[in-house]
């Protein structure tokens, strides 16, 4: 008989790595918690707004790609810094692209709530 896992025991071990992961990035990156903080004021808007199921899903999914782009964009700095610890015009690039896509996601989701909030609002 074999010492490896059940394919379920490696599921959860994975599921325990991935919730490690966020907490980190949630503790240590002041970005993403700015945007936690909007995550849960939105929320709470939505909530109080009484908005439809479809604006929901569009709600979720764009907090869910920001926050995981922001966890990306991390994840490539520290790589990045690992890899070439001094400045490098390559590095920054690599650097500024991957906040750029955060950026991208960041300025959709704010176009989003606009779209669902300001007809409740105004």
């Amino acid at each position: 008989m074999s010492n490896k896992e059940s394919f379920f025991i490696n599921r959860l071990k994975s599921i325990g790595y991935a919730f490690k992961g966020a907490v980190y990035l949630i503790k240590t990156e002041s970005s993403i918690k700015i945007q936690v903080f909007c995550a849960i004021a939105v929320t709470i808007a939505g909530f109080y707004f009484d908005i439809s199921r479809t604006e929901w899903l569009f709600q979720i999914a764009f907090i869910g790609l920001v926050m995981s782009l922001e966890g990306m964009n991390t994840a490539i700095e520290y790589i990045s810094d690992f890899i070439h610890p001094d400045r490098h015009e390559t590095i920054g690039k690599i650097k500024d692209i991957a906040a750029g896509a955060v950026f991208i996601a960041a300025i959709s989701a704010a176009v989003a709530a606009l779209v669902i909030y300001l007809p409740k609002i105004f």
